[in-house]
């Protein structure tokens, strides 16, 4: 990678107040968070998790990438797969290339294994989208996606999914069908009362067991920007 590429990237690169501030009210919170998805796994292990929104820009990616971060920094081993294959954001969170990625092993052109990359943070991986493909949803519902998620699985305690919007494609309601939970991300002000409850028609549609929702800049008296409510 060039010098001027490593500049732009690090540039792009999200500030995870998890990892930057872990003593921050906005950290606690995402601890609550973990917190509360360890005590909802009471009759069944949550492995996999999906992170997704009614709608774009709503910070899921955010709330997923530093979910992953508590959760590793809790002694778990954590995979971040950036399954946006849309508008992937996850090399750009956390500074690492993405000339290959999920794309690739669900093309056969790589192994999971080969594809993983190690991040700055103790236990955490992330899997990147790799190149964009013509046929998102196709790719996300084939058999060779679930078997990666198993594997995935297999070598990690936890996996945590970033999608795109529930509303906008079909992507989330596929893979929330393949996933143990889902958090649905609202953002305060911006996100319609409709448009939440569309989502999560349609992720129960999908046969999506719904964890809970993360609202999402909404500003309270303690000062804490996240707040995490059982389904």
């Amino acid at each position: 990678m060039s010098r001027k590429a490593k500049v732009t990237q690090a540039r792009q690169r999200r500030n995870l107040i998890t990892d930057t501030g872990k003593s921050s009210p906005i950290s606690e919170q995402y601890r609550t968070i973990r917190t509360n998805i360890e005590f909802s796994a009471v009759d069944k292990d949550i492995r996999s998790i999906l992170v997704t929104s009614a709608g774009p820009a709503e910070g899921k990616s955010t709330t997923a990438a530093n979910l992953a971060v508590v959760m590793a920094q809790n002694g778990q081993s954590v995979l971040l797969l950036d399954a946006d294959l849309r508008k992937p954001t996850a090399h750009y969170t956390f500074g690492v290339s993405n000339m290959s990625g999920l794309t690739n092993v669900l093309s056969k052109q790589q192994t999971l294994e080969e594809t993983i990359q190690q991040t700055k943070i103790d236990n955490l991986s992330v899997l990147t989208c790799g190149p964009i493909p013509p046929n998102p949803a196709e790719l996300l519902n084939s058999r060779r996606m679930s078997l990666v998620l198993e594997r995935a699985q297999e070598i990690f305690d936890t996996v945590i999914l970033d999608s795109p919007p529930v509303m906008a494609v079909a992507d989330a309601q596929i893979l929330a069908s393949k996933c143990d939970g889902t958090v649905l991300v609202i953002s305060s002000g911006k996100t319609e009362k409709e448009e939440v409850k569309k989502a999560k028609e349609q992720l129960q549609n999908a046969k999506a067991t719904i964890l809970g929702a993360v609202l999402n800049n909404k500003k309270i008296e303690s000062g804490s920007y996240y707040y995490y409510s059982n389904n």
